[in-house]
């Protein structure tokens, strides 16, 4: 059992679901004084009385600030924002608080290569890890698309890699925490409520690198201005990765044929499964930090030819009588629904809508050339079906939830032509979770007949 002997002793992890569980139970296991605090959890709950048995002090159902007395540092969900009354009283008494991803540091030294980026974290996470695992490389997959990176470090064997996704709620509570292949994919204006400002967000973001040496790499969008002038300030090692520009002598490019490792030829572009623009800047970073940590041309040519999109990240569902279905549940944000959008050139049958943020869709509808017809949902069905209107999709339908957009949908479609449920909103309004409304579109899909 790997012991964390330079972390503080008196110690408050506020927030369980998964990362916080982890955190507990490996400080726990460590030998620290350990009080969990949570509103929502039970003490019912299984794990509740599992962290109890171990001697972990448990306060549910409200933050008392009193909490805080004697505590040395915080561990909090990455979920939980600054302003949280706990975290703020700590920060005023100058107590660190942290997420549980700085843990990683304190439990292992093995390799770690760490994913972040606006959008396309998942995917580029799960191809490295393929390419990885195809290459013969012992890998262990953590963060946001796995296991907690906590349990993980703590199983981590002298010859194995960590991959974590990391997003930006986990990156602005690091304080040591290093990888030494860190990649950069993108920078769009994201979660401005949790983070306050554009400013605070790129720099959770480029937090990544902050704490990289010499021997460490840096992988980055080449082609994103903001990050161009942020990773000026890393001592790694710059990797570029591109897909407009020839980078034979220094990173990961393409051109009209293939993708390249500098002046090497990896695969051909027409032997790539995904689809997308957006898909080839994952699979560029994602060959770049591959081959970085020993994966071969022919684990990566592998995964390049097989793999066809994360679950809910325009996910290829299959054909059905004709047409090709694509599950994008995941696209949350306008912006993600533009890539899938742009993606295609056939006919579309787009299925949007679902929780009100109080934003407008105009974005959209410069991407809506391919679109036939259009089937809205949720509290954003209004304001969808208007921006259809002004694209000229002849075809808009109203729908009361995904299933029945699903079958609407199909009825829609001609052979030939895409389903593709890309929402531009948060699921939050009909359904727990971006999975679950996914889920309930394959589900619907399949039973048409």
């Amino acid at each position: 059992m790997k012991t964390m002997k330079q972390f503080p002793e008196k110690v408050l992890v506020l927030g369980l679901a998964r990362s916080g569980t982890a955190a507990a139970r490996v400080l726990l296991d460590s030998g620290k004084d350990v009080t969990v605090n949570d509103q929502a959890a039970s003490y019912e709950d299984a794990f509740v009385q599992e962290l109890q048995k171990r001697g972990a002090h448990v306060v549910l159902g409200s933050h008392p600030l009193s909490i805080l007395e004697g505590i040395e540092i915080v561990v909090k969900n990455p979920g939980i924002r600054y302003d949280h009354p706990i975290i703020a009283e700590a920060l005023r008494q100058k107590l660190p608080v942290i997420t549980e991803v700085e843990l990683v540091s304190y439990l292992t030294q093995q390799p770690v290569i760490g994913i972040t980026g606006s959008n396309g974290k998942t995917t580029t996470t799960t191809l490295i890890t393929e390419m990885l695992k195809y290459s013969d490389c012992n890998v262990k997959l953590a963060g946001n698309i796995g296991i907690a990176a906590t349990e993980v470090a703590q199983t981590m064997q002298a010859d194995e890699r960590m991959v974590i996704e990391l997003s930006s709620f986990q990156l602005q509570g690091i304080s040591g925490f290093r990888p030494t292949t860190a990649v950069l994919l993108n920078i769009y204006e994201a979660h401005l409520d949790y983070h306050g400002d554009l400013e605070s967000y790129v720099n959770a973001k480029c937090n990544i690198f902050k704490n990289q040496q010499a021997d460490d790499y840096l992988v980055y969008n080449a082609d994103d201005s903001t990050l161009k002038k942020r990773v000026i300030h890393t001592n790694a090692k710059k990797i570029p990765f591109s897909v407009t520009a020839k980078l034979d002598q220094e990173g990961v490019w393409t051109d009209e044929t293939h993708v390249y490792f500098f002046d090497e030829a990896i695969i051909q572009l027409e032997d790539i499964v995904l689809v997308g623009k957006h898909n080839l800047e994952n699979i560029l970073a994602a060959v770049a930090a591959a081959k970085l940590n020993g994966a071969t041309n022919e684990g990566i040519q592998h995964v390049l030819k097989t793999f066809s999109g994360v679950k809910h990240r325009l996910e290829f569902v299959g054909m059905k009588q004709g047409r090709y279905v694509y599950n994008d549940s995941k696209a949350t944000n306008i912006l993600a629904t533009q890539k899938a959008l742009d993606s295609f050139k056939k006919g579309i049958v787009l299925l949007a809508g679902g929780l009100d943020r109080g934003n407008e869709f105009d974005e959209l509808i410069p991407h809506m050339e391919n679109v036939k017809a259009m089937v809205v949902f949720g509290e954003t069905a209004s304001k969808l079906e208007r921006i259809g209107r002004e694209a000229g999709v002849q075809v808009i339908k109203y729908a009361e939830d995904v299933n029945d957009a699903a079958k609407t949908g199909f009825s829609l479609t001609e052979a030939g032509d895409i389903l593709l449920l890309s929402p531009a909103c948060a699921s939050w309004d009909q359904y727990k979770t971006f999975e679950e409304r996914g889920d309930i579109f394959v589900q619907a899909v399949h039973t048409i007949n």
